[in-house]
């Protein structure tokens, strides 16, 4: 009996990773309009990236209609230290706090207690005389003031401080070069509006207007909600969207009880395998041993495909979810509307409030007309598409990131699409 017992284990310990882990959760039967033999072909195409080392884990989500349709973590969240993905790790959302944040903004405007025209100096008066850099050396006044829609856009000029003619400035003041990828806050032990204050002291790199420059913007306007609401931003987000909607693992910093959900962050070396990224801005980042105190509006927060589904449900739903309403229907349209015609590009993608959103067939791969959506800094990614009802969200922590399971995952989702409409 031993000696069989040994035999089993040393033929356990010689299957390879993608046997050892447990089988994808998922409904008994396809939802409908889904094939199940189509489905799988996510799950193997997750697998192969992880067999051949590009990445070290991941979790893919998938809803329609509220309902799940496919759900998967493969790989690992912590290799190292021999933790396998579950749906429920906790992931760095980077860029996809954007979105929270830009809602939070018209929750506001709802209210009736902020304007989408308002200039931002009303809330932050270093934005009064805001100046924009034509050359390093070669410093001008802004021709206007820069609006709540101006940052909501991404149209104020401002970007991550890394480009050539401004980042020794940005430098000097712990931004641009000096935070990370231009970027990152988390470590900074001061309140977000002290960063963002400093921020207006700086040279921006187009006129408000003028151009889609993608930076700071949704970080000042996390300021204003504080300068607006009287709340912490953090605070403002809990009351505000994550409790009604039960967005119960969704924070700006990982509560100590949750760090072993955390996942790591990997890297893609010279070769394109998967490698642990470095402590610090640029890698695991300061997300449970920190300073805790900067609320970064445009890329702090922590979440799982879960959660994060449900926030993008409650956009299909027109503002609600479960009984709790966020929105308004009107708002959400004006959202997700493209608002800066071919100033965001003319390759059939406009930009609306906060989200990208595609304007013809294929701009956005097999996504539908008015899919909406972005991503994270980490090769996350999301997409709501009003037209079959779905919400698509994937996750994995990759920074910087050379597989193409990112761009995959959502072409995988649509091919697995075959009827009809709810």
């Amino acid at each position: 009996m031993r000696l069989r017992s040994l035999a089993v284990f040393a033929l356990s310990a010689a299957a390879p990773l993608s046997a050892q882990f447990a089988p994808p959760r998922r409904p008994a039967a396809p939802p409908a309009g889904f094939s199940a033999e189509r489905l799988a072909r996510i799950d193997r195409a997750l697998q192969e990236r992880v067999d051949d080392g590009s990445i070290a884990g991941a979790v893919g989500l998938v809803m329609r209609d509220g309902k799940v349709v496919y759900e998967r973590a493969v790989g690992w969240s912590d290799k190292e230290a021999g933790r396998r993905m579950t749906t429920d790790a906790i992931f760095r959302i980077a860029s996809q706090t954007k979105a929270i944040t830009s809602t939070a903004i018209m929750i506001l405007v709802e209210e009736g207690r902020l304007g989408l025209g308002d200039p931002v100096s009303r809330y932050i008066p270093a934005f009064a005389r805001t100046t924009v850099a034509i050359t390093a050396d070669s410093i001008v006044p802004a021709r206007r003031a820069i609006t709540i829609f101006d940052l909501l856009t991404h149209t104020a000029g401002i970007s991550y401080g890394t480009d050539a003619k401004v980042s020794a400035k940005y430098q000097a003041v712990g931004l641009g070069p000096a935070a990370g990828y231009g970027w990152y806050t988390a470590d900074k032990d001061e309140p977000v509006c002290v960063t963002m204050e400093r921020l207006a002291t700086l040279p921006f790199v187009a006129q408000p207007g003028s151009a889609f420059v993608y930076g700071y913007n949704t970080d000042i306007l996390g300021c204003v909600v504080e300068k607006v609401s009287g709340m912490a931003l953090d605070e403002f987000v809990r009351t505000r969207i994550t409790d009604p909607l039960g967005m119960k693992d969704t924070h700006y910093f990982l509560p100590l009880p949750k760090r072993e959900r955390l996942a790591a962050v990997y890297m893609s070396d010279a070769t394109g395998k998967a490698v642990r990224a470095p402590d610090g801005a640029r890698g695991q980042g300061h997300y449970v041993d920190g300073p805790r105190r900067n609320f970064a509006g445009g890329a702090g927060m922590l979440s799982t495909a879960r959660d994060y589904g449900r926030f993008l449900q409650m956009y299909i739903n027109g503002g609600t979810l479960d009984g709790a309403r966020v929105l308004g229907p009107k708002t959400i349209d004006v959202m997700r509307t493209n608002q800066l015609g071919r100033l965001y590009g003319d390759a059939g993608m406009g930009f609306g409030l906060g989200f990208s959103v595609a304007e013809r067939p294929g701009a956005d791969g097999f996504a539908s007309v008015g899919t909406y959506g972005w991503g994270g800094a980490y090769a996350t990614v999301y997409k709501i598409d009003p037209v079959e009802r779905l919400v698509i969200v994937f996750m994995i922590q990759m920074l910087p990131n050379a597989s193409d399971i990112r761009e995959r995952f959502p072409t995988l989702v649509y091919q697995a699409l075959v009827g009809g409409r709810p």
